[in-house]
């Protein structure tokens, strides 16, 4: 009976409606970003483009690091007449939803082959909607989770984006094999329709009032933009945990870029990608989702954080060791199930701490800030030099020193917790 009690204790949190309703934004999230560092890299290899270009491509996902240039926008701007009749935030996310339905639906329409400039314009299109609805998406989620929901919820969403990610990556593979492309990516935007049931049944998220300094363009610019940068900057050790925030993923980010080419390369066909890759890959990442809600229970914030930050960079010496090894399906099972095991655990423990460090009369801004902070060093190395670094160094020599460039983030978070820095968690307030 205690163990059963234990048990419904530690599931309690994630059927709560708030973290639910993650979940179905999670899903969503998932769906554009997948459709470009996944599968477009599958389609671009497959059609004889060159590695340099194809790498090239991940360019389509910086967009993604801009995201602050107009986050701001999102979390003052109302869309005329819809957000008088549903609320602002869900007004913006039913225009983002079709922003990008249609930017995913017109890149599934072109051929590669036929006009890569005009593919690449496509691209980068389904990256700048996507990156909309990842504002949108992350502001609805944090304001309808209490504080002592965050860990939850940052599971939850984690939930949501893996099973959006396999839906959407499994699916066009297998689609596209039977199918074609067009119709792979036609089928993808029905993943949105879980975050428009979510939005409609929790309603417009409640939030503090911005602040208003009066009107005009100067008090927009003051209001919008210098405010949530002047709260967040203004705080004890602000620049040293932005340091962190854009080292940490360095390693993770170049290494899952080129993960898809690098399958290619070694010989797995569509369906051994789609089977010990996507499929497996989401199992390994469920499980270390409810493992690292159990840690970050358990160790707190600063301790499941450096864990997830040492398994993470681990997981990239995985890779080098199947480049040793080469075409087995039972190298490949293990190295995914590992890296998307760790990085469950990382989505949970690090995503909950960056939502906790935003304040929520400025949320959309503040978490693009540092989200996509957290990734730009990646991308950008990635989609510059990457593929010629492959071309150089091999793949082997490649994964081993995308696990070098994953120990800065280690170092400074270890400082920062050593030092006391690290801001209290929810289960730390709870106690």
């Amino acid at each position: 009976m205690a163990a059963n009690r234990s048990f419904l204790a530690a599931i309690k949190p994630y059927v709560e409606a708030g973290p639910l309703g993650a979940l179905a934004l999670g899903m969503a999230s998932g769906t554009p970003y997948t459709m470009i560092a996944a599968t477009l890299t599958t389609r671009l290899a497959e059609s004889g483009i060159d590695k340099k270009s194809v790498t090239a491509f991940g360019l389509a996902l910086l967009v993604y690091s801009f995201k602050p240039l107009w986050a701001p926008v999102i979390d003052r701007a109302p869309i005329p007449l819809l957000s008088r009749l549903i609320g602002q935030r869900r007004a913006w996310l039913i225009v983002a939803i079709l922003f990008a339905s249609l930017a995913i639906a017109w890149l599934g329409a072109l051929d590669p082959t036929a006009d890569i400039g005009l593919f690449a314009a496509a691209a980068i299109t389904v990256g700048f909607a996507g990156a909309t609805l990842d504002i949108v998406i992350d502001a609805i989620r944090i304001e309808w989770l209490r504080d002592d929901q965050m860990g939850a919820g940052s599971g939850m969403t984690q939930y949501g984006w893996r099973l959006g990610a396999y839906l959407v990556g499994a699916g066009a593979l297998l689609i596209a094999t039977r199918a074609g492309w067009s119709l792979a990516y036609m089928v993808a935007p029905l993943l949105f329709l879980p975050a428009l049931v979510a939005a409609a049944w929790l309603g417009e998220p409640q939030r503090p009032p911005a602040p208003r300094s009066g009107k005009g363009l100067g008090a927009a610019i003051r209001d919008s933009i210098v405010a949530p940068l002047a709260d967040f900057l203004g705080r004890k050790v602000a620049w040293i945990v932005l340091a962190f925030v854009l080292v940490h993923k360095l390693g993770d980010t170049v290494c899952q870029l080129s993960v898809r080419l690098f399958y290619n390369d070694m010989g797995f066909s569509k369906d051994e990608v789609a089977t010990y890759d996507v499929s497996l890959g989401l199992f390994g990442m469920l499980a270390g989702i409810f493992v690292g809600g159990f840690l970050y229970k358990r160790m707190g914030l600063a301790g499941s954080v450096l864990l997830s930050l040492v398994l993470m960079m681990a997981t990239n010496a995985g890779y080098a060791l199947l480049a040793i090894i080469g075409h087995d399906v039972f190298a490949l099972a293990a190295v995914q199930g590992f890296e998307n095991f760790a990085s469950g655990i990382g989505g949970v423990t690090i995503g909950a701490w960056l939502a906790l460090l935003c304040d929520r009369r400025f949320t959309a801004t503040q978490f693009a800030l540092l989200s996509s902070a957290a990734a730009i060093l990646g991308r950008a190395f990635s989609s510059g030099t990457a593929g010629a670094l492959i071309e150089a160094m091999g793949y082997v020599n490649f994964y081993w020193l995308t696990t070098a460039l994953a120990l800065p983030g280690v170092l400074i978070f270890l400082w920062l917790w050593r030092a006391g820095l690290v801001v209290a968690d929810d289960t730390a307030a709870a106690a």
